[in-house]
Parts: structure tokens; C-alpha cells; sequence
């Protein structure tokens, strides 16, 4: 039987004919190499954080105070990752976060569709960004049978939010994954220093240029008049959602909702009891609010308050023991962000395809080594918060 971790072996294989891997297995080799090949503007926004980016460093610094007790005398073997979510059996616990600025970290501009290839290459799903150099369309094309959700920044003007959701519905996607955080952008000094709003240069909005209602608004076709398209993006995106949209939200697709943004435990039962299927317990990996508290020290809370429903999670996720203390603490799901999106902007589909492959890796031996022989047996351990 076939492991995730059996992908060391590949490489030690591979190097006895002196073949080293293309790419980093190490997130802070990887990023080194990432920041070396990707242009400044590009790296700036996908790297930034709010404020001085405190909140963004907690959230990865935060898992070495939460660790595993290992068991031993256990037969792990055999492992089993798989988990069931809205009716599917996925393969792994993983999936692809929205990032998006994936378009503009390949060389030819498509970086949405090379991760939509990785997940066609790993079986890892992706949620897919409403901002994207193609359409939503032909980015669920380029996952095959891999599963993929769409995440939404749900715009002012509600035909056209109706107009991306029946898209993703009509394309494919499993679930709306709705953002809830970003009707206005946080203050990001890494790009404010350089005026860069990638955006407002009319990248990252070809799932609004392609759309019927959108184009309905404009005089003249996108790409005949850029900044009037501009503006007009800029002038729908970012409605205040309150709970009394809810009924709205559940009214436009019979897909499941997942609220992304979810880190307070009273936030995760309310949404539960207006009607969403998922919670997605996230602070968008301290972007957005420099408020300190990183997203896994909250993610306990909002998995007891949410009982049987699922708790996706990200925010801070570097490495496959990241991913398995997660599990550890609840999630039933967990999102792989920056470094997958550094794999792209080093080798494309193959470069997040390893990098993905990495994580699980990490996280399957991890498993093998503690006596966890399957995810059920991670939740039973739990996972322990060390003094700091």
C-alpha cells in the first residue's frame, strides 16, 4: 500500500543518479528561492501583512507551543488520511487556500491554472480565488477530477454576485467559500511603500472581465478600455456582509456554504444556525487585521462551537507537522497557502505539485513515526499547549 511518505524515497532513489529536487522541501529554503526568482511587486503583495505583521509571524510561530505526545508499541504501517467532506471522500486532510496573486507567480501569467494542474496532479482540491488570471471556468477545466471550490469575494452589486456563483455552480465547484474579512483591504505597508495595487493595474480580474453582468456594465469590452474596467471593479467589489444576508447567500446555489473568517466561537454558531455547511476558521494569515492572536491558538474554540460540522482552517500552515496539529486540534481540513504558491512561481504545476506532495510527506511520516495510524487517532491524542 502506497504512502504519502514513500515520496522520500523517490528522492533518495533519485539522487543516487545525482538527481536533487528542483525544488526546496524546506519552507525556508523554498521561500529564499522563491523571493530570488519572483519580481518585487509580485513578491511584496504575495508576502505582506498587516501593519508591522505581527500578527502574521504569530501565526506561524505559534505551532511550536502546541505539540504531540508520541505513542509507541502501536502498528502504523498502514495509514489512512483520508477524510469525508460535503458527500466526498478527498484523498488527504489538505487543500489549496484562495491566493490571489497566483496568476501573476508563473512566468506566462496563467499561475491559476498550474495550480488547478497541481491539483490535478495530487488530488489535493483547491479553493479557487474570485481575483484570477483566467476565468473560473477554465480553471475547474484544469483540475480533471480533482474537486475544486470557489472562493468569493462577494461584490456590492448582487446580480453579479448571483452571476459568479451560478458560473462556479455551472463549472463544477463543490462548495462557495465566502470571504467575509475583505469588503476593504487592510493596511499593507510592504506595498503601500511602492503604491502597488495589483488590481487597480488591472491584473488578477479575469473571472470579472468574462462575466456577462459585469461586461453589461461597461461601454466598451475590458480590454478596450482598461481602467474604465478598473474602475468599475473597484467601484462593485466589497459588500459589508452582515447575518442578514444569510438567507441571500443560502438563496443563490444549492452548493454548500463555507463562511471564511470565522475565528470567534459565538461567529461559528450563529453561521451554523442561519444555515452554513462549513466554518472556515481563518484570520487570512494576518493580511487583513494585525490583531495579534494567531488563527490555531482560536481554531479549538470555534471546532467545539461548531460540533459536527466541519472546521476548515488555515493561516500559518509551513510544514506537514503544521498540518497534522491542526487535525490534531479539530480541523477537519487544512489549507496550504504561501508555500504552494512559492512551488508555482519556481516550477509551475510541478513546483506546487511538490510542494503539496512535501506537506503530505512530512505529515504521513509524522504519523507513522508517533503511532497515529490514522486521523481519528491524531484527534484522540490532541495536541498540547507547551509554557511560553
Amino acid at each position: 500500500m502506497p504512502h504519502y511518505g514513500d515520496y522520500q524515497n523517490a528522492i533518495y532513489f533519485a539522487g543516487l543518479a545525482g538527481v536533487v529536487p528542483k525544488v526546496p522541501v524546506d519552507f525556508a529554503s523554498l521561500e529564499a528561492r522563491a523571493a530570488a526568482a519572483l519580481p518585487p511587486s509580485v513578491l511584496g503583495y504575495l508576502q505582506g501583512g498587516c501593519g508591522d505583521e505581527f500578527t502574521q509571524r504569530q501565526n506561524a510561530e505559534a505551532f511550536q507551543h502546541w505539540g504531540m505526545m508520541p505513542r509507541m508499541m502501536v502498528d502504523a504501517t498502514r495509514r489512512d488520511l483520508s477524510i469525508d467532506l460535503f458527500g466526498m471522500t478527498l484523498p488527504s486532510p489538505i487543500f489549496m487556500s484562495p491566493v490571489g496573486i497566483n496568476g501573476l507567480c508563473t512566468q506566462d501569467g496563467h499561475g491559476d491554472l498550474a495550480a488547478a494542474q497541481a491539483a490535478a496532479l495530487t488530488g489535493v482540491p483547491l479553493i479557487q480565488s474570485t481575483l484570477s488570471n483566467d476565468p473560473l471556468e477554465d480553471v475547474a477545466a484544469a483540475m480533471g477530477d480533482t474537486p475544486g471550490f470557489f472562493q468569493l469575494y462577494t461584490p456590492k452589486d448582487t446580480p453579479l454576485a448571483e452571476s459568479l456563483v451560478h458560473r462556479a455552480e455551472a463549472a463544477g465547484y463543490k462548495a462557495i467559500v465566502v470571504t467575509l474579512d475583505t469588503w476593504v483591504t487592510g493596511w499593507r505597508p510592504r506595498d503601500l511603500n511602492v503604491a502597488n495595487f495589483p488590481q487597480l493595474r488591472g491584473h488578477v480580474l479575469e473571472t470579472y472581465f468574462s462575466d456577462p453582468v459585469f461586461r453589461a456594465m461597461l461601454a466598451k469590452p475590458p480590454r478596450e478600455d482598461l481602467p474604465a474596467a478598473v474602475r468599475q471593479w473597484a467601484g462593485t467589489f466589497g459588500k459589508v456582509l452582515t447575518w442578514d444576508d444569510m438567507p441571500w447567500l443560502r438563496s443563490m446555489t444549492s452548493l454548500p456554504i463555507v463562511l471564511k473568517g470565522i475565528c470567534h466561537p459565538d461567529d461559528a454558531r450563529r453561521a451554523i444556525d442561519l444555515g452554513a455547511d462549513a466554518i472556515y476558521c481563518s484570520n487570512h494569515g494576518g493580511r487583513q487585521a494585525n490583531g495579534g492572536i494567531a488563527a490555531i491558538d482560536m481554531l479549538p474554540a470555534v471546532v467545539e462551537a461548531s460540533g459536527t460540522v466541519p472546521v476548515l482552517f488555515d493561516s500559518g500552515i509551513r510544514s506537514g507537522s503544521d498540518v497534522v496539529k491542526a487535525l490534531a486540534l479539530g480541523a477537519t481540513a487544512v489549507g496550504i497557502g504561501r508555500p504552494y504558491t512559492y512551488g508555482l512561481a519556481l516550477d509551475g504545476a510541478n513546483g506546487a505539485a511538490h510542494v503539496l506532495k512535501c506537506i503530505l510527506a512530512e505529515a504521513d511520516l509524522l504519523m507513522a513515526v508517533n503511532g497515529y495510524p490514522t486521523l481519528a487517532a491524531v484527534r484522540e491524542a490532541g495536541a498540547t499547549r507547551m509554557g511560553r
